[in-house]
């Protein structure tokens, strides 16, 4: 079992710039979704901005966490997103 303050974490660890919202929307420690806006996201799709947040996580993936919903921003997406 996982806590959503260690995904966080190991998500802005790897990711530089990163900042990451994670819930444990189950409460059960192993079904979690996150927002991760980062500076890394910028000119490259969707499939590898999700495989840079899963290869921050590595082998945690599809063990201790079970399942993530995840959503991925460049800064300037999250910043329109939140109406700034």
């Amino acid at each position: 079992m996982f806590e959503a303050d260690e995904i966080k974490r190991l998500i802005e660890t790897a990711i530089a710039g990163a900042s990451a919202r994670v819930n444990d929307d189950a409460g059960d420690k192993e079904h979690f979704s996150a927002e991760v806006v980062a500076e890394a996201f910028v000119g490259i799709g969707l499939v590898k901005q999700h495989q840079l947040v899963y290869r921050a996580l590595g082998t945690r993936m599809g063990n201790e966490i079970h399942a993530l919903q995840l959503k991925t921003y460049t800064p300037d997406q999250w910043n329109k997103k939140e109406g700034r």
